[in-house]
Parts: structure tokens; C-alpha cells; sequence
């Protein structure tokens, strides 16, 4: 494999993706309690009681080669503003992008389709991974539609694929974007921020 998860840092015009370590607990609290995202029952966000064990879990599957958590850091105010992680690396170049949250004030702004975008950029031409996948809830619409907004396809449906913490069963949906794909994804992604940069100049 050549993948590498080791102490990636990649930045963009509105975004700078940085390693996630402990030091970055109270922002991460901040960032999670700006719209309480711990509640949201069909994802997984730190709150102040989970957050320590979120950022260890984080770190030691970092320590195993499975995953590179990163912190969300808004370039124009330097603050963090969510999470998001390469995860399930394991064999064949295949990689997750998953874990991803954001602050509520931070949502539809652009922040995530930047972020994809640098680490789509990052797991294809560097990593030279040959699919990235994402997964998600069956009952979060809100992440499914922005999945299938950068251009990912469908893959399927995992019926019963995990288990929660109240012991209800949880349907998982696939996504994937294909090397062969990356190309077309990527240029579709690039005009995507252009005109959202341009209208921000605009405003």
C-alpha cells in the first residue's frame, strides 16, 4: 500500500486541515456545542462527557495505521469549527472519509466541499488510493444529499450494520468515488468553489 497517515496537514482558501490531538479538546466542546450537535441521535459528535474518549479512540487508531483524525480550522478567523477523519484504512487503497461534523454556524458556507475536495485531492494523487468511500446513517438525509453532491455514487445499503448505544440496529449507507471518477468529481468540485468564492467576494 502507499498510503501514509501520518501527520497530513492540507489547506485551502477557506479551510486548513491539521492533526487532531488532545490539545484541541475545549475547542472541539466549543465547536460541538455551537447547535448542540451531540443531539442529533443518528450521528456521533463529542459532548463534554464523551470528548476525551472521542480523541483518544481518535488517536489510537491513528497509532495502528487505520486513521488520520483532522481538526476543521476556519483560515479566516483560525478557529477550529469541526472534525472530520480518513478512516477504515486497511487494504486494497481503499479509504473512508467519515467522523465529519461541523460547527451549525459553519454549515452551508462552503467549509465542507473545501475540505472534500483537499481530501479527495490528497487520498487520490498522493495516497494513490483507487476508491474512497462514505457512510452514513440511513435516517441522515442532510449527510446523504451532501455525499451524493460531491459526485459519489451509491454503492448500497448495509442492512443491520451496527449497533448502537440503546441497542437499535442501524442501516448504513454506501457511497464511493472511484479513481477513474476523480478527474470529472474534481473539476466539478473546483467550478463548485469558484462560484461560491465569487459570490463571497461579492457580498
Amino acid at each position: 500500500m502507499n498510503m501514509c497517515l501520518n501527520n497530513i496537514h492540507l489547506e485551502g482558501n477557506l479551510v486548513r486541515l491539521i492533526p487532531l490531538n488532545t490539545e484541541h479538546k475545549d475547542e472541539i466542546i466549543e465547536a460541538a456545542s455551537d447547535g448542540k450537535l451531540w443531539k442529533l441521535w443518528y450521528t456521533s459528535v463529542p459532548s463534554i462527557a464523551t470528548v476525551d474518549n472521542y480523541i483518544k479512540s481518535a488517536l489510537k487508531e491513528k497509532d495502528g495505521g487505520q486513521a488520520h483524525a483532522f481538526a476543521v480550522i476556519d483560515t479566516s478567523t483560525n478557529r477550529l469549527v469541526g472534525s472530520t477523519r480518513y478512516c477504515n484504512a486497511l487494504n486494497n487503497n481503499r479509504i473512508e472519509i467519515g467522523y465529519t461534523w461541523y460547527a451549525k454556524s459553519s454549515q452551508r458556507t462552503g467549509i465542507n466541499t473545501e475540505c472534500k475536495y483537499l481530501l479527495l485531492g490528497h487520498a487520490f494523487e498522493v495516497m494513490h488510493c483507487i476508491a474512497v468511500e462514505f457512510r452514513t446513517h440511513w435516517h441522515n438525509h442532510a449527510s446523504r444529499n451532501a455525499i451524493a453532491r460531491l459526485g459519489a455514487k451509491q454503492d448500497g445499503i448495509l442492512r443491520n450494520h451496527l449497533v448502537d448505544d440503546e441497542g437499535n440496529y442501524r442501516d448504513t449507507v454506501v457511497f464511493s468515488i472511484t479513481k477513474q471518477e476523480w478527474p470529472t468529481v474534481k473539476k466539478a468540485l473546483s467550478f463548485k468553489m469558484k462560484q461560491s468564492y465569487a459570490y463571497a467576494q461579492l457580498k
